[in-house]
């Protein structure tokens, strides 16, 4: 796909950068526009799973993440240089005004429709609404009182009907304010209804500044992007930003204010130095909206403190789409967004992603409602505070327990660890994007295209099989429990003192009493591109044999020539290796497989053997390291990906413990990976391949060296 001039050149410095590419993402939708503006339909063809109508309802509303600030410009900017950019006839702002009227009048053929149960369209007036709290004058027709009535009547509409209890509750109330603020309805009309959402989502709230997307329970155990810059944290902060004109509303503005300072001590980790944020959960074809909570908190003028202060939340949110601007196959050729991450890929979206959709990632550019006299555009990008000056006692090695994650921000790898994210939600390829093991920022996670291994594509993840003809296929991960945190020693002579782990349970069928127990280690500086995990898997004596395999980092197969890995001969030894430095090439002995490619470099071992068993009744038992190539398109960075993997087999009728019920079975995999941009790294890739963790386990008790 190609570039798009305007966004994939441009440096994102300053509010005039911001404001090319906002013009540059929106122009092109101009085609597409419905002959009196209240609908965008792009060419894709592609469907959500509601209706055609409100699927064109999104692509006229979530432009306005920008339009909205635009038009604003446009009226109060003396900037000769932002007005001739604003008044290009291409850009037609005023066509979205007239779409608003359209779309809001039951006569208009372009009506958008009466609102039903859990209705889409109840999404798409959270950014109506915003619209019309930014820039009232221009949307909320005082001029045009039959235009301001059929606004309202549709806007009131989302009271009226029951909707899912998650984040959505929050666009009943950004509606209800925008209702009272910018269209005159008295706020004793709709006060019950923004207190009664705003009490339920406070049931969402998992403590250190997050809330879980729904109650944290055992449906639901969600706290990805939509916990912060999606929509929890982020619609908080416009409730701040906007509801401050209300003061019966000033002790939760407070509040809102000091949960997302809390929120933001840790939320900085899910970025790397070169502003790539860590891909997992749902919804991720809204792409640069990671990073929208860094807008939304610069947006309400919310006060931070070191390590992430207002230089610091700049160079986080400029940083971020920096990278997104380096990622050209991210548009179509028109020059519209297309579904997926890095690239368009379909295996990766929702039954809720229409071909409009990804333009809620313009949540990003809230910070264009700032003039540039702001203290935000005024301040010095600071660098990523794990590099400023200063901040040497920060961790590179975190629990973040609301979402149960360990975030380690290597100079080899930004990644995190994960024990304990589900849900009952049919979202697709939940089990990918909740379950795994690992994510990371570098080489992303894969989604399954079927249910075969190489399509489950079972990258930082475990997956098992029982080899009984039943035919009950690969079981993923997913569903952990009895999640727990803690630290291992790190000996050796070496004064690491303590790694730390997570530590869950996992049971791959509810009727075979098969469960597997792993432990999570990040070992740190003591051993650099490497993480452990320690499984202990319970087999009823009655169970067929078992398959297992254990799969590292999914990396890019293509060399940085652009050559594909594959069409080459695997190496069968290591012997010679590191005599020519960055070589690229798969290598695989069987007991350790590593590739290395333009990707960076992602490696497994078996360090079974390495490790000592002090467990009465438990068997250290060796794998063989294999290389997955997995099918294309699992990958949502790299389109073609090969799988460095440790596979098990388990046969339990025999051993010294028959007696017992069932067996237990320990191994260790030592997961290695060492990302593209560690340059320093990647000089030293054999050296640090070479130097592997080893330890000892007993019991639940692990130690490292």
């Amino acid at each position: 796909m190609p570039p798009l001039p305007g966004f994939s050149d441009n440096p994102f410095r300053t509010r005039m950068d911001l404001i090319r590419a906002a013009i540059a993402l929106i122009k092109p939708l101009n085609p597409y526009k419905s002959p009196t503006r209240a609908r965008i339909t792009l060419a894709t063809s592609t469907a959500a799973g509601f209706s055609e109508t409100a699927a064109q309802l999104e692509g006229f509303s979530r432009p306005l993440w920008v339009v909205a600030f635009l038009l604003s410009s446009q009226a109060t900017q003396s900037d000769p240089a932002i007005q001739t950019l604003l008044s290009d006839a291409e850009l037609n702002l005023a066509s979205w005004v007239q779409g608003l009227k359209e779309g809001t009048d039951p006569q208009s053929p372009e009506y958008w429709g009466d609102l039903g149960p859990s209705d889409q369209r109840m999404v798409e007036m959270e950014t109506i609404a915003i619209a019309l709290l930014v820039h009232p004058s221009a949307f909320s027709f005082s001029h045009d009182p039959p235009a301001r009535g059929n606004l309202i009547r549709w806007l009131r509409q989302i009271n009226a009907h029951a909707m899912p209890q998650n984040n959505w509750l929050f666009f009943r109330v950004l509606v209800n304010l925008a209702l009272v603020l910018s269209l005159g309805v008295p706020l004793g009309e709709v006060k019950s209804h923004i207190d009664g959402a705003l009490e339920v989502l406070d049931s969402f709230y998992i403590g250190d500044g997050w809330s879980s997307d729904g109650v944290w329970g055992a449906e639901r155990k969600q706290a990805d992007y939509y916990a912060g810059s999606f929509a929890m944290q982020f619609c908080a902060l416009l409730f701040v930003k906007h509801a401050a004109a209300l003061p019966a509303y000033a002790p939760r503005i407070e509040k809102y204010e000091a949960q997302a300072r809390e929120f933001a001590k840790e939320y900085w980790r899910y970025f790397d130095a070169d502003g790539a944020a860590i891909p997992f959960g749902r919804s991720l074809t809204y792409r640069y909206a990671c990073a929208a909570f860094w807008a939304a908190v610069s947006y309400a003028g919310i006060e931070m403190a070191a390590p992430v202060d207002v230089g610091a939340v700049k160079g986080l949110l400029l940083r971020h789409l920096r990278w997104w601007s380096r990622q050209p196959h991210t548009f179509n050729t028109d020059g519209t967004h297309n579904i997926g991450y890095t690239y368009p890929n379909m295996y990766l979206s929702e039954n809720y992603n229409s071909p409009q959709s990804p333009y809620w990632s313009l949540k990003s550019f809230l910070v264009l409602g700032l003039s540039s006299s702001s203290s935000f555009w005024s301040a010095g990008e600071q660098p990523h505070p794990l590099a400023a000056q200063g901040r040497e006692a920060l961790s590179r090695v975190k629990v973040v327990w609301p979402p149960r994650q360990l975030l380690v921000s290597a100079p080899e790898h930004h990644f995190l660890l994960s024990a304990g994210q589900s849900t009952s939600k049919p979202f697709k390829a939940r089990e990918a994007k909740y379950g795994k093991f690992a994510y990371s920022s570098a080489f992303a996670f894969s989604v399954p295209t079927g249910p075969l291994l190489d399509q489950l594509a079972p990258d930082s993840t475990i997956a098992v099989y029982v080899q009984d003809g039943e035919e009950e296929g690969w079981k993923v991960r997913w569903e952990p429990y009895g999640v727990e945190t803690g630290s291992v020693s790190v000996g050796g002579g070496y004064g690491y003192g303590e790694a730390t782990f997570l530590r869950s349970t996992w049971r791959p069928w509810k009727r075979r009493g098969v469960r597997v127990e792993t432990t999570l280690i990040a070992p740190g500086e003591r051993w650099p591109g490497w993480h452990v995990r320690v499984h202990r898997i319970y087999i009823p004596r009655s169970t067929a044999p078992l398959r297992v395999v254990d799969g590292g980092f999914a990396v890019d197969a293509q060399t940085a020539r652009d050559s594909s890995i594959f069409e080459t001969r695997v190496c069968g030894s290591f012997d010679g290796v590191g005599e020519k430095e960055r070589e690229e090439g798969w290598w695989n002995d069987g007991r350790g497989a590593l590739v290395v490619s333009r990707g960076g470099a992602s490696g497994v071992v078996d360090l079974t053997s390495s490790f000592s068993f002090g467990d009465a009744g438990a068997e250290g038992k060796r794998g063989e390291c294999v290389i997955l190539r997995a099918d294309p398109n699992t990958n949502i960075i790299a389109s073609r990906t090969l799988i460095p993997m440790v596979q098990h087999s388990f046969a339990v009728d025999g051993g010294d413990n028959q007696g017992d019920a069932e067996a237990v079975f320990c191994v260790v995999t030592g997961v290695f990976a060492i990302q593209a941009s560690a340059e320093q790294h990647l000089e030293r890739v054999w050296e640090l391949w070479g130097a592997r963790p080893s330890g000892a386990v007993d019991g639940g008790v692990v130690r490292l060296g």
